[in-house]
């Protein structure tokens, strides 16, 4: 089939496996299933350090074909971006779920993250970043840790870390991952985490909209699919429905819409959808892991920020909406703020400032120009910068209502060019910090990352600090943030990402289980970074960062075998970022 895509967003894809395909690629990793549950753990170790250099050597043509569909220029900065959400995400994956087996063939199980805590609520905390020294020179002030979920002590968490690697003589499943197609490290990721976390084979069904990337994880992970433990399917919604429904498959992980999550589960909507919720019967009967998307807020907490401060976190916010045109799940999509805070107006004028400096980019993603539409027509919207054929522009919609109970911007994901913003009554900082908690858990849409921003001078004040540990705790979310962007959550590998454990069959929001956390912890209630509020050298994910394409082709190299003597090329450019 010939791949066409239109604005108001139809993709079809261009090569579609046909049935009988279909049918052999599950056999043939069913036909494997125990064996892999089965094999040794060196054995497994083996094949992530044949796979490491693979994704290394298939890096330079991955980074241009992602380039190429993103409309991206080759060489610019912006290219930056796929050698790291892409090629940097995908190897450090490997080489950090490599060194846990490692630890689980030595010892049993994996390092309990870095350091282990017991808050004065009884409840267990676990730093898992930075997870060596390397991290801590590369990512200076960024830290990471994992919030356990309540009740369950120290001894109960390291008993189930690892699980799978318990059992003796496990059986082995067959996992169907119907991929992401925003970013292409997402599908690669899943299927790390589904073979070696969860020790189960995988048929992973390449999303139409980035299929692009198919081959390079097909040759990137041939070791896996030469010995029949992995295989690839291509194609549209059909295919997928076929598989999720294959009699060898035994659950499925989905990346993408709620609305597919629930025609999956639930069937077409109408009465025999809403019969079976009620009686919580879901029409798929297998296990589902999903990661389905957030109305994503950036609490900003009343203070007062001097203007490099203020700077650095408005290009923070700017990188949020513009970093893959804005086709991201953990993309800002609403600023939270106080009223009464003197700094609001500057903040939104050095928000647009920052986007103005942002190149527009392609609208690649299905529907984004309906959206678009559907969520600004007839509303009072800031435009930045003039856009060209397929492109949106920045749009901020500044005065949103918080009190509508009605407001679409609160429950619809945008998924394109938008933030909006809207303020809160409270101007007292821990005030504003419950006040915004209760409306993010109460109001927003999603479940999956939150991000909070406060002065460090305000955490001096022990009833701030105190407001800010209980805000954390509360806010239902999988991920927050302090001072920076949730996808770090997502892009350091040993967080755990997804939805808060909240999440039900009938409810599902943002999704149901965790990824990544290559510490193998279970027990998850939220995973939470933070640092200062600014960093230096520029961070890399910025979008005005100079060098990132230079820088992000290094880091995939150093990833892939840290070294000391790979740094310094490393730091000096990140400085001339």
């Amino acid at each position: 089939m010939s791949q066409a895509m239109t604005m108001s967003g139809t993709l079809e894809s261009k090569k579609t496996s046909a049935r009988p395909e279909l049918d052999q690629a599950v056999a043939a990793v069913r036909a494997k299933a125990d064996e892999f549950a089965r094999l040794p753990v060196r054995a497994r170790v083996a094949l992530l350090r044949e796979i490491i250099p693979r994704i290394v050597a298939e890096g330079p043509a991955w980074v241009a074909a992602g380039c190429q569909a993103k409309g991206i220029a080759q060489g610019s900065p912006v290219a930056g971006e796929e050698w790291l959400a892409g090629v940097t995400i995908t190897v450090r994956t490997a080489r950090l779920l490599a060194e846990s087996l490692e630890s689980i063939a030595e010892r049993g199980k994996p390092s309990f993250g870095t350091k282990v805590r017991v808050r004065a609520d009884g409840r267990i905390e676990a730093d898992v970043f930075p997870a060596s020294t390397f991290d801590q020179l590369l990512f200076g002030g960024i830290k990471s840790h994992i919030l356990f979920e309540r009740g369950l002590s120290l001894s109960q968490l390291r008993d189930r870390q690892a699980s799978f690697y318990s059992h003796q003589n496990p059986e082995g499943r067959v996992a169907l991952i119907l991929g992401a197609g925003n970013v292409s490290s997402i599908p690669a990721t899943d299927v790390l985490d589904k073979m070696f976390v969860h020790g189960q084979v995988c048929v992973l069904k390449v999303n139409p909209v980035n299929e692009w990337v198919g081959p390079f994880l097909e040759r990137a992970f041939a070791p896996l699919v030469q010995r029949g433990y992995l295989r690839f399917a291509y194609g549209g919604g059909d295919v997928g429905a076929y598989l999720v429904g294959h009699t060898d498959v035994d659950e499925v992980h989905i990346t993408g819409s709620d609305k597919t999550h629930d025609l999956i589960v639930w069937g077409p909507p109408g009465p025999d959808r809403d019969r079976r919720k009620a009686a919580r019967d879901p029409l798929l009967k297998k296990k589902i892991t999903s990661e389905l998307g957030n109305v994503s807020p950036v609490m900003i907490v009343p203070g007062q920020y001097t203007d490099e401060q203020l700077w650095f976190q408005a290009r923070s916010v700017a990188t949020m909406v513009t970093n893959n045109a804005s086709f991201n799940c953990n993309a800002g999509k609403i600023l939270v703020t106080s009223k009464g805070w003197a700094q609001r107006g500057r903040f939104l004028d050095l928000l647009q400032k920052a986007l103005d400096s942002a190149p527009l980019r392609k609208a690649y993603y299905p529907g984004a120009f309906d959206r678009y539409a559907d969520l600004t027509g007839g509303r009072q919207i800031i435009k930045i910068g003039t856009p060209s054929g397929d492109q949106l522009p920045w749009t901020l919609i500044p005065e949103v209502d918080s009190s509508r109970a009605d407001e679409k911007l609160f429950v619809t994901e945008p998924f394109c060019a938008i933030i909006s913003a809207t303020t809160l009554s409270s101007s007292d900082p821990a005030a504003f910090l419950v006040e915004a908690t209760r409306f993010c858990n109460t109001r927003l849409w999603g479940t999956l990352n939150a991000a909070i921003t406060l002065p460090r001078e305000l955490e001096k004040d022990p009833a701030i600090a105190r407001a800010l540990d209980q805000a954390i705790v509360d806010l239902e979310y999988g991920n927050v943030a302090i001072n920076h962007w949730p996808a770090l959550c997502y892009g350091l590998v040993t967080p755990s990402w997804g939805g808060h454990p909240k999440a039900t069959l009938e409810d599902v929001q943002s999704g149901i289980g965790f990824i990544h956390n290559t510490f193998m912890l279970e027990g998850i209630e939220k995973s939470v970074v933070r640092g200062p509020l600014v960093v230096k050298p520029k961070p890399a994910w910025f979008f005005d960062h100079k060098t990132v394409h230079r820088l992000g082709k290094k880091l995939v190299d150093f990833e892939a075998e840290p070294k000391w003597w790979k740094l310094p090329p490393l730091v000096a450019e990140a400085v001339r970022g």
